[in-house]
Parts: structure tokens; sequence; C-alpha cells
């Protein structure tokens, strides 16, 4: 790359490796137990191996990197046990934003999410399991940032991070975006009735059906 458009020394070349590197990993493109060699890397991103060494400590505590003894870094492996472990937090703290939602939730919010599960109920007819998937994190997403709860919100990308490969297997799994669309649209129908306790037990259902999916 130009050398203007490089991400220089220090704190920024690691802020951008690390930016590279997350992206890579959630959206797929560098498998679980894939090994992370520092050279490799660092010649990929236009960085020192300083700079992809310090991003790798930062992917470690987020849970996305794993280091092994004498031996380097890879992606992550997340069991389905750990998965279940994780879903299980995710239930208390999505049940928390989805009941903050129903109380803080504006019109066009509450519009917003009827849009959203239209477009879910859309694609689970035309058989677009993809769309439905990333219809399926938008909708997550969006009652997290109605609800305000900034902590929670930070908790949540965190944990979902770490189960974007489980995730992406359940979607394509075949039967699974018709089973869970009901779930989703009695959360978006809890929430536009502003009804906290409703919304909260809407959530937790849902995601106790996900637990069951993740042990199948």
């Amino acid at each position: 790359m130009p050398n203007e458009a490089r991400p220089g020394t220090g704190e920024q070349a690691k802020q951008h490796a690390l930016a590279k590197l997350r992206q890579a990993i959630l959206h797929g493109d560098m498998a679980p137990a894939q090994r992370l060699v520092e050279n490799e890397l660092a010649e990929q991103f236009g960085v020192t191996r300083a700079s992809i060494r310090a991003a790798l400590i930062d992917l470690e505590a987020e849970g996305l990197v794993e280091r092994i003894r004498n031996r380097g870094s890879r992606v992550r492996v997340v069991t389905v046990e750990e998965a279940v472990a994780i879903s299980e937090c995710r239930m208390v703290l999505e049940g928390l934003c989805a009941a903050k939602a129903a109380t803080l939730a504006t019109d066009d919010e509450l519009a917003e999410l009827a849009d959203i599960g239209t477009a879910m109920t859309k694609a689970v007819a035309d058989g677009e399991p993809v769309t439905y998937s990333e219809l399926n994190q938008r909708l997550h997403a969006r009652i997290r940032e109605i609800s305000g709860q900034q902590v929670a919100v930070e908790l949540l990308e965190r944990l979902n991070a770490q189960l974007v490969r489980h995730r992406f297997q359940l979607a394509l799994r075949p039967g699974r975006p018709q089973h869970s669309l009901s779930e989703h649209l009695a959360m978006i129908e809890t929430i536009t009735a502003r009804d906290p306790q409703a919304a909260e037990e809407a959530v937790r259902a849902h995601l106790t059906s996900v637990i069951g999916a993740l042990r199948e």
C-alpha cells in the first residue's frame, strides 16, 4: 500500500491490525483453530510484528483468540458447552435489554422493529437463511440499542462475538429459521405492547430454544 495509507506504528498500527483481525474472525474468513502466524499477518496488514502481537493479546482478552504454549496463537475454538454457557448469560442480559426497550422505545423505533419482523417473515418464505440470519442479528442489535443499557450492550457484543460460528451453523440448519421466526415475532410483539415482563420472557424462551438447538 502507498506510504500515506499505512497505519503507521504504535497504537495506530495496533488498532488497524486489531480491527482487521477481528473482522476476519467474525466474518468467518479465519476458521476456528486456524494458526495466526505473526510474520504473515504483519506482512498482510502492513504493520510490525509487535503491532500484531499486541492485537492478538487484545483478541485473546475478547475470547476470539487463544495462545497455545510454545505453539503461538490460533483462532479460538468455542465448544458446544461453552456456547451453551454463553447463551445462558445472553439470556439474562438480552432479557434485561428487551424489558427496557419495551419501556423506552419510541413509536418510530417500534415501527422499525415491526419492519424487521416483516422482512424476517419474507426471508423465511423465500427460503433465504443467510438473509434471515442477518436480520436476526439486526433485530437483537436494535433491541439492545433501544434499551440504552450500555453496560449490557458492551457485555453482549463481547459474548456474541464468540458465538459467530455457532450462529451461522444454526442459521443454515434446515428448519431452524422457520422454528425461530415465531420466537422473534413474539419478542417484537411484546416490546410493541410495552410489556417489559412479557418481553423479557419472550427473549428467555427464544434463547432457551437456541440452547436446545445447540445441544442437538
